[in-house]
């Protein structure tokens, strides 16, 4: 099943999208990744999911890529003695490490290690911003706050820290556990939450190797003072506009995602871009006219992909919001103003083989009207580097690994197939038109571009650019 449209959708699953049927279904209306939140949902719960996915990919004959989003080190409150209490604007609150239950006065905040960075003048999100604290003083024990802005505050509820750099790790042992799940059941990506500095990466990495990819959530304002560091060590970006869209004034939010397109199209790194997109369709069966309108400027931008999150997880709708986030990008991707748009956001090459080679198979592609752009991988590099420079041509990507198939699914304009491994150029050519033709990209007397790494099955050797016609099959 070939989709007419190059960017990719991401669907979380949860109790809405749990049976074989809707997951079909999902993926029949345009899912490309499906995603496990491991905030939810117990180990069982995702086991079924996972063999439902394959058992679907299976049935369809396409690769499917799995994404396993890891909780992270989520802060929140303690609880109340009544539950709830009222806070008034300019009163003062205590925030301490006394385990008892709360009042209007103090509650507690189980995470010793807020303490030894919290100073006087910073600010404390509560509730997803709800409620504004601003820190008075901290003496290691207690944090004493004003309350900016009146509010109801409830057991539990979350806290964000936007002005400083919180000395917490970036996998907790709960993580660790789902992780190490995750990894058993062969999930093709890695969600990494609220991560802070490109070490949160690394430590991930040497837990995961190569059994997966890692696509590295950007939640916090001090991800920003390390972006480039923490995009060149991850295999995807995520902007997470939840917690980011708390943390930072609204206002700086769509500047920052575009920040973070530009330095992820930079480095050649897929970037999703999540939270809200269709937020009304939980309950409405249409979206809002500035939701379709934010999915579509994503997509003009250059997202690799666009998620779901409780739409598809948990909403009334789950199929309906698929649908509809499938016709707005394949609406802007029919517009001239979207190649336009590439062509002007398009970076200056790499100076390295791989991305000369792929820049000249994007001026080839264009010049002599190549109908598809094949791409010969093993480990995926080559196809992420044509992806890289948005070539006209849809990216029709041959690799003999399962797995490098898989992945790429989340990569833009990529079309995976598995196929045999090739030994010479010859059946690199050979193999290249017969696929073109069976998968609908192509037909006898087209032009297709070729590109691959020599010796065969070597990562990162791109180094051949190879046209071809197709002749009768």
């Amino acid at each position: 099943m070939r989709r007419q449209r190059k960017a990719k959708i991401v669907a979380t699953l949860g109790p809405a999208s749990a049976d074989q049927s809707t997951i079909q279904a999902l993926f029949e209306a345009g899912a490309d990744v499906f995603r496990f939140n491991f905030s939810h949902g117990s180990h069982a719960d995702h086991q079924q999911r996972y063999d439902i996915v394959r058992a679907v990919e299976k049935a369809v004959g396409r690769p499917i890529a799995i994404l396993a989003d890891l909780q992270g080190p989520k802060l929140r409150i303690g609880q109340f003695a009544d539950g709830k209490i009222e806070l008034h604007a300019g009163q003062e609150f205590t925030l301490d490490r006394d385990p008892t239950p709360g009042n209007s006065e103090r509650v507690c905040l189980p995470h010793a290690e807020l303490f030894e960075v919290i100073a006087g003048g910073q600010a404390l999100l509560l509730d997803d911003g709800k409620v504004r604290l601003e820190v008075q003083s901290c003496d290691g024990q207690s944090i004493r706050t004003r309350v900016v802005n009146s509010g109801t505050l409830s057991d539990r509820k979350g806290v964000n820290v936007p002005d400083a750099v919180l000395p917490i790790p970036a996998l907790t042992e709960k993580d660790k556990r789902d992780l190490k799940f995750a990894l058993e059941l062969g999930v093709d990506w890695i969600a990494l939450s609220f991560v802070q500095r490109p070490e949160d990466v690394l430590e991930a990495r040497a837990l995961i190797g190569d059994r997966a990819s890692i696509l590295s959530k950007l939640e916090k304002p001090a991800a920003l003072e390390q972006l480039d560091a923490i995009v060149q060590v991850s295999d995807a970006i995520m902007v997470a506009r939840g917690d980011l869209g708390v943390e930072l004034p609204p206002e700086r939010v769509p500047g920052v995602q575009k920040r973070i397109l530009r330095v992820c199209r930079q480095h050649g790194k897929p970037i999703v871009i999540a939270t809200q997109m269709l937020e009304s369709m939980i309950t409405s069966p249409v979206p809002t006219r500035a939701e379709a309108s934010d999915v579509a400027s994503a997509i003009y931008d250059g997202a690799d992909a666009v998620m779901l999150s409780a739409e598809s997880a948990s909403g009334a709708y789950p199929v309906p919001a698929v649908s509809i986030m499938d016709r707005i990008i394949t609406e802007v991707e029919r517009d001239p103003l979207y190649q336009n748009m590439l062509d002007a956001q398009h970076e200056t090459p790499l100076p390295n083989r791989g991305d000369a080679i792929c820049s000249a198979l994007r001026d080839v592609t264009r010049i002599i009207g190549a109908k598809v752009t094949v791409t010969y991988t093993s480990s995926g590099h080559t196809s992420l580097r044509a992806a890289r420079e948005r070539p006209m041509a849809p990216i029709l990507s041959i690799t003999p690994k399962l797995a490098t198939a898989r992945r790429l699914a989340l990569v833009w304009g990529v079309h995976s197939t598995i196929s045999e491994q090739v030994h010479n150029e010859s059946e690199m050519v050979t193999a290249a038109c017969q696929t073109a033709f069976k998968e609908g990209f192509a037909k006898v007397g087209d032009q297709i571009a070729i590109t691959a790494g020599m010796p065969f099955g070597q990562p990162g050797s791109t180094n051949l650019l190879r046209l071809a016609e197709i002749w009768a099959q």
